[in-house]
């Protein structure tokens, strides 16, 4: 699937063939902080499947939760998180923020990884007030 998106002030662009089947959430708890949510949602590629079509982002590298060092791509002026790499034997596959994504709403997630640090509350959100509209 063709899909296309970028950061939240139009900096950083991009242009991506993705299998819609890699979409992911991670209840890690760097992405808990990352994203300032419960969760991140990521889509899986190769890093030859994407085109940058703006400006670049940039990046800095942090060891994770797994142990592993992980790049973080974001926009440099309103600093949206944009793609997610290895290094090493990891460099080739890129996690594309989903929230960058233009396509979102066809992109359903297909498994959940960090389940152990997900917030206990997080499965009861479907009856809240709100979730059958756009309240």
């Amino acid at each position: 699937m063709r899909i296309d998106g970028g950061c939240h002030c139009g900096h950083v662009t991009y242009e991506a063939e993705i299998d819609p089947a890699q979409v992911s959430i991670c209840h890690c708890t760097d992405c808990q902080t990352l994203t300032g949510s419960p969760f991140r949602v990521t889509v899986l590629t190769a890093r030859q499947n994407i085109r940058l079509t703006g400006s670049p982002p940039r990046l800095y590298a942090k060891t994770g939760d797994n142990g592993r060092r992980r790049l973080q791509y974001f926009c440099p002026e309103c600093g949206s998180p944009i793609f997610t790499a290895g290094e090493g034997d990891e460099a080739d596959s890129w996690g594309i923020r989903w929230g960058s994504i233009r396509q979102r709403r066809d992109l359903v997630p297909r498994r959940q990884i960090w389940c152990r640090s997900a917030l206990p509350w997080i499965h009861g959100l479907g009856g809240l007030p709100g979730a059958e509209t756009d309240a």
